[in-house]
């Protein structure tokens, strides 16, 4: 480029230019609506949008305590996978994947989804039965998986500890092709425009405090911002719901643990796929920025904090270096916490209350993200029909008195 140009493109670059419109509108609440959303993180974004585009119901307002995305939905490291054992699993995260996999286009909104693919390495024989239990159930789910040797996965992550001494070598693995990432504030902010040109009310910094009860039914809420009445409420508020549900009479088996993440400087691509090892239990990912991202298991001590510790990080970073020894020359950018919300069998919570009128979209544990688009597509549903989506079925309340448990940590062989 000419130094002429240098300086066009930089006088272009200083004029004034029109001002950015917002990309949602900022709602003051109505007195009353015939839905109202708590949560604004990604799951309660894409049930006001469903709502709006599946079912016609635009008369909805979106209850978000502070700013929309700031939650979990922010705070993750934004894999998005359909690898799971049982098939009630399988077809809830493959509609999700589905839906990621047409968002960008069906929200005119980049959410930079990448399908680079996921790779599961195994360091035993035994984590190989494992790998091989879970590719037959994914081909017999109709979802694509495919069985990898160890030459094969080493030709996949070339920087991967190969030296004589290492302690967890490769045995193999197996890779879903379709598996990725995607950039997960665009994925709030696209749902949150798409919802907002429709008409919904997104509220922001306006908390719930608690439910209004006429003659034993709930009809509304109070909030911070005075009261606003409803038709029929979604709780979409993932750590946060057991609390709101309690004040309805009702306890949910769920636990809050803090899940933490870790980005290292940026540096040129050398990981092109999402990498998780069955022997340290830490998952790594390179960002489009360069920088390296991972994360590990539960901090398993109940909180709802959203802070890291030192002892989880050097658990988790070992871990790292352990898989990809030249990791060890960069630095750490950030540690970070999302708190997630665990269910017994580890799998989510959908369906209605004990309450007529209220339903849940919680409990989704480590698969928040990936699950976005289908949890709002499954709450909705709901909403509208008041009844659940062949998909949602199995996952309502009453498993735990049936015994119809769908325990993903063991039939899958890892917590995440």
């Amino acid at each position: 480029m000419d130094h002429y140009s240098i300086w066009s493109l930089i006088a272009q670059g200083l004029k004034q230019k029109p001002a950015w419109k917002p990309a949602w509108r900022k709602a003051k609440p109505k007195s009353s609506y015939e839905v109202i959303i708590i949560g604004g993180g990604g799951h309660g974004l894409s049930t006001a949008y469903y709502l709006a585009k599946n079912h016609g119901i635009k008369n909805v307002a979106i209850l978000e305590k502070g700013p929309i995305g700031l939650g979990n939905t922010g705070r993750n490291t934004t894999t998005i996978r359909s690898n799971y054992f049982y098939p009630e699993s399988v077809a809830l995260y493959d509609l999700s994947l589905r839906l990621y996999e047409n968002l960008s286009k069906e929200l005119n909104f980049n959410i930079m989804f990448s399908q680079r693919g996921l790779l599961m390495v195994a360091h035993t024989p035994t984590q190989m039965e494992i790998c091989n239990r879970i590719a037959n159930a994914m081909i017999l789910n109709g979802v694509d998986g495919e069985l990898l040797s160890a030459r094969q996965v080493l030709g996949l992550i070339p920087l991967w500890n190969r030296r004589d001494d290492a302690r967890y070598n490769c045995h193999g693995g197996i890779m879903q092709g379709r598996g990725g990432v995607a950039r997960h504030d665009a994925v709030a902010w696209g749902y949150a425009r798409a919802a907002s040109n429709f008409g919904v009310d997104i509220i922001e910094n306006c908390m719930v405090d608690d439910f209004l009860l006429e003659a034993g039914q709930v009809v509304g809420v109070n909030t911070s911002k005075g009261e606003i009445r409803a038709e029929r409420i979604g709780i979409a508020a993932a750590g946060g719901t057991p609390f709101l549900v309690r004040k309805l009479g009702q306890d949910l088996p769920i636990l809050d643990y803090a899940l933490q993440a870790f980005v290292t400087e940026p540096i040129k691509p050398c990981l092109d796929v999402v990498v998780l090892s069955l022997g340290t239990g830490t998952y790594v990912l390179q960002s489009d920025k360069g920088e390296i991202v991972f994360g590990g298991g539960l901090d398993r001590i109940p909180t709802h904090t959203q802070r890291g510790n030192l002892p989880t990080q050097e658990t988790v970073v070992s871990g790292l270096l352990e898989m990809f020894p030249s990791f060890g020359q960069l630095k750490m950018l950030r540690q970070w916490a999302g708190v997630v919300d665990v269910v017994p069998d580890s799998s989510p919570i959908i369906g209605p209350i004990n309450k007529p009128g209220v339903y849940i979209n919680c409990g989704w544990g480590t698969g928040g993200f990936k699950a976005i688009p289908a949890g709002g597509w499954l709450l909705a549903h709901l909403l509208a029909k008041d009844e659940h989506h062949y998909i949602s079925e199995p996952f309502g309340l009453d498993r735990f008195k049936t015994g119809k448990l769908i325990d993903e940590a063991t039939g899958s062989g890892i917590a995440h």
